[in-house]
């Protein structure tokens, strides 16, 4: 009874020695890992539908910049237009007019559509040359019309099928 008490301790600290191993080996690998973003900060965003992002376009300022940021509390009337542009571009990034701009992705959709509908065409050709057996001889106008004239002369449903509609003294169709 003592061996196999000594047994199950002699397991449980091979388990714990071994899931002790590997999460520091887990943990060391994950260090090297690149770093994720954390989505719990303010991130900026240009987007139509939300006017006023969490946080400007620029969160490190240069000497010039924060020379204009100081012209900014004092009267905008003597500012000048590319100073009011700046000023603007340091906490937006685009302009409505600039996110409302059409993108040419619309190109690269119908390309990628147009071949995957051509490699697909190229793919049923390539099956109905080598892949799929010759089709059946039963399918050649010849021998429909062979099949007919035989239904024909054994008068196949003859009160309401194909021979009720056939008129056997003139050879013709009524």
């Amino acid at each position: 009874m003592l061996r196999l008490t000594t047994g199950r301790v002699g397991c449980l600290l091979a388990r714990r020695a071994t899931a002790a191993l590997t999460t520091s080996s887990t943990r060391m690998a994950s260090k090297e890992v690149s770093e994720s973003v954390d989505m719990s900060q303010p991130m900026y965003w240009d987007r139509v539908d939300i006017p006023l992002p969490d946080k400007p376009y620029k969160d490190v300022l240069t000497d010039a910049d924060k020379s204009l940021k100081q012209k900014e509390k004092g009267p905008w009337g003597q500012l000048t237009k590319e100073e009011k542009i700046a000023l603007y571009r340091l906490t937006f990034c685009k302009t409505y007019p600039e996110m409302k701009q059409q993108t040419a992705e619309w190109k690269t959709v119908i390309g990628g559509i147009f071949f995957f509908l051509g490699f697909t065409g190229i793919v049923i050709w390539w099956q109905s040359v080598y892949v799929y057996p010759p089709r059946p001889r039963t399918f050649d106008d010849e021998w429909k019309s062979q099949q007919l004239k035989r239904m024909l002369d054994m008068k196949i449903n003859p009160i309401q099928g194909i021979s009720a509609k056939w008129d056997y003294e003139k050879g013709q169709w009524k």
